[in-house]
């Protein structure tokens, strides 16, 4: 932009040197003349001078208005800036906040999985040992049992006639009569086969899976199936699924021998819904039970039903003689009221003659 307030000072500098030249030059020339130059020259400069300020105020306001467009552009900008920065740190503290509690979910699930790797070795160290595994699989059959029966129904350790005490015995009605359920945990057979390396060691391992669940078995059936004591079966309890469907899957002939020794084997699903059955046969139980007291009481009943209607019978049979003997009294008291009704007829009948008799002298 061009600054006035050097150009105007700086054209009349101009204007004089100018002004002098012409002095110089035309020196010779009409005093007149040069005055009525002079002259020109003034008028020239003043409407020069008024120009340049014309064109120094347009300038100044060009330069107002560029300064107001700017100022509100920058306001504008400001704005703009300002908005977005508080939405995007709006959104930086939101993402933040989601991130910290993203980071508090993962240390949660970190504590949660240390916690579980944790009770998971701990668990392998009960497993390692004979005698925690079983006293592990004693504790998971009496939480099914407990959840699955009322406590009349069943007993632990207990003690058979023959001094074996089973893990379990659970009271059903005769027959089949008490069933017992034992525990058997054939852990280090299935380990090794899960660890096989080859197929040699698989079989070698699937075969000791056999030996182990074969002697269980036939142990149960030995010790805990008693003629006139318990029922014809047993249970014996896998607390594995993974042990009891493997099993299932690849020794299927074991299956078949327990089921020949009357020992059927359970895990803690299949134990789940044998309790189910179990359930339902004892209600039924209760149901006849309940039936066979249904009937006395029916029987009970139907007597007392043929004791009333003997003395409603007899009740009738005296209502029906009463009402004989009314009838009889009603009879005998007509004729009592006739035989009045004749001697009434008779004694008026004999005063009428006394009197007849008595008229007839003191008529003659």
């Amino acid at each position: 932009m061009i600054d006035t307030t050097i150009i105007i000072p700086l054209l009349a500098g101009l204007l004089g040197i100018a002004i002098g030249l012409l002095t110089r030059k035309f020196g010779q020339q009409n005093s007149s003349d040069i005055g009525k130059q002079i002259t020109e020259i003034g008028q020239q400069h003043a409407e020069l001078t008024g120009r340049l300020k014309s064109f120094a105020q347009a300038q100044e306001d060009a330069r107002g208005q560029l300064n107001r467009n700017l100022a509100e552009r920058l306001d504008n900008v400001s704005k703009t800036v300002t908005e977005n920065l508080k939405e995007s740190g709006e959104k930086t503290t939101k993402t933040l906040g989601n991130i910290g509690e993203r980071l508090s979910t993962i240390d949660k699930a970190q504590q949660q999985i240390a916690t579980l790797s944790g009770q998971v070795v701990e668990l392998q160290q009960i497993l390692d040992n004979k005698q925690a595994r079983g006293a592990f699989g004693e504790s998971q059959l009496a939480d099914i049992v407990k959840d699955g029966l009322p406590e009349s129904a069943y007993d632990f350790q207990f003690t058979l006639s023959n001094g074996k005490r089973a893990d379990c015995i659970i009271r059903l009605p005769q027959p089949p009569g008490p069933v017992v359920v034992d525990s058997k945990f054939p852990l280090e057979a299935y380990q090794s086969f899960r660890n096989a390396k080859d197929e040699g060691e698989a079989q070698a391992a699937l075969k000791q899976m056999q030996n182990d669940t074969l002697k269980h078995a036939q142990d149960i059936a030995s010790r805990y199936i008693l003629q006139n004591e318990t029922a014809e079966a047993a249970l014996m309890f896998l607390p594995s699924e993974s042990v009891f469907s493997e099993i299932h899957l690849r020794l299927p002939q074991v299956i078949e021998k327990c089921r020949s020794l009357r020992v059927y084997p359970v895990s803690p699903n299949t134990m789940s819904l044998t309790l189910n059955t179990v359930r339902a046969i004892m209600r039924d139980v209760q149901m006849r039970e309940q039936a066979s007291l249904i009937q006395k009481e029916v029987g009970t009943l139907l007597v007392d039903v043929s004791r009333l209607m003997d003395r409603v019978g007899k009740l009738r049979s005296h209502f029906d003689q009463a009402s004989k003997d009314i009838d009889l009294i009603e009879k005998s008291s007509n004729k009592i009221g006739n035989r009045s009704e004749k001697i009434s007829d008779l004694e008026l009948s004999n005063q009428e003659n006394i009197k007849d008799t008595n008229v007839l002298p003191n008529d003659n």
